[in-house]
């Protein structure tokens, strides 16, 4: 069997693609939180709390009502939105023309009433979520066994991603949308409902958390904390793409989860910190972000 410094290359393949899978999900996360705060401007503390509630929502829709796994992957998100656009009418729009601070300080309070309330419903052990028997088995690759649902997730995460990206940076809505944030009062004065324009974003934003909540739902144990135990690097994902970057959230999502994976390999014990690491380094040589238009 071939090493690499020591380390057989069928489990360094096994811990890249564990990697890629995180960054996959830290794509969906990040990408949400880079809208919100480049349209909206809101620091939106309860994107974990939304994504939990993907896997909760996914998880109840399958125990209690017996839907499929693909009806609840659609369901999930559109329910998370649905509470998304209450949330963004009631507090958040308040709150677009103050301080960041605020709005931190709302969505941080909403993400800890949120888990509060799952914990005390549903305690604190996670709840299990079978993989769909379409999707169980894998692909031998020859050099590696790949888990069919976990190349799933992968491409899933990829194309989402990837058609977001270009509907708000290629398209006519996106130019709306972009051009709502930065002057609303003209684009209002052509029609164009405005305050619709941004609770649809957030809402869409959030969705895209509860998405990826679902979809993480198999591969992790649904329970209260699984938002709390990500938001903090996902956090630091997007400060390294540069806040507000849209392209720079899905391409460092996707690098930094390779880097933890390899981190995992070479150095266990500083692999919960690496992405801490890097943002420290990109803080101190470029402050606005890697992707950033100021950068």
């Amino acid at each position: 069997m071939t090493d690499i410094f020591g380390v057989p290359i069928v489990v360094l393949l096994g811990q890249l693609l564990l990697g890629l899978i995180n960054g996959s999900f830290y794509a969906l996360l990040s990408l949400g939180l880079a809208i919100i705060f480049g349209m909206l401007n809101v620091i939106n503390f309860a994107h974990g709390a939304f994504y939990m509630l993907g896997g909760f929502a996914a998880w109840l829709l399958l125990s209690a009502l017996g839907l499929g796994y693909w009806e609840t992957l659609i369901a999930a998100p559109l329910m998370v939105g649905a509470l998304g656009a209450v949330v963004e009418r009631l507090f958040l729009k308040r709150l677009y023309r103050v301080d960041h601070l605020y709005s931190l300080l709302l969505t941080f309070g909403i993400a800890l009433m949120l888990e509060g309330l799952f914990r005390h419903v549903f305690g604190a052990a996670g709840k299990p979520y079978p993989i769909p028997p379409s999707l169980t088995g894998g692909i031998n690759l020859g050099f590696m066994f790949l888990p069919m649902y976990r190349a799933w997730v992968i491409v899933a995460s990829l194309a989402v991603c990837i058609a977001t990206w270009l509907a708000i940076e290629r398209t006519k809505l996106g130019a709306y949308l972009r051009a709502a944030t930065e002057n609303p009062g003209l684009v209002q004065a052509f029609g164009i409902n405005v305050p619709f324009m941004l609770t649809a974003t957030y809402a869409f934003c959030v969705g895209l958390a509860g998405f990826a909540g679902a979809l993480a739902a198999p591969l992790y144990q649904v329970s209260p904390g699984m938002g709390s135990s990500v938001i903090i690097v996902v956090f630091a994902v997007v400060v390294i793409g540069g806040m507000g970057s849209i392209g720079g959230a899905i391409v460092t999502a996707l690098a930094l989860g390779i880097i933890e994976g390899l981190t995992k390999t070479f150095y266990p014990a500083a692999s919960s910190i690496a992405v801490f690491v890097v943002m420290v380094l990109v803080i101190l040589i470029r402050p606005s972000g890697l992707f950033s238009r100021e950068a």
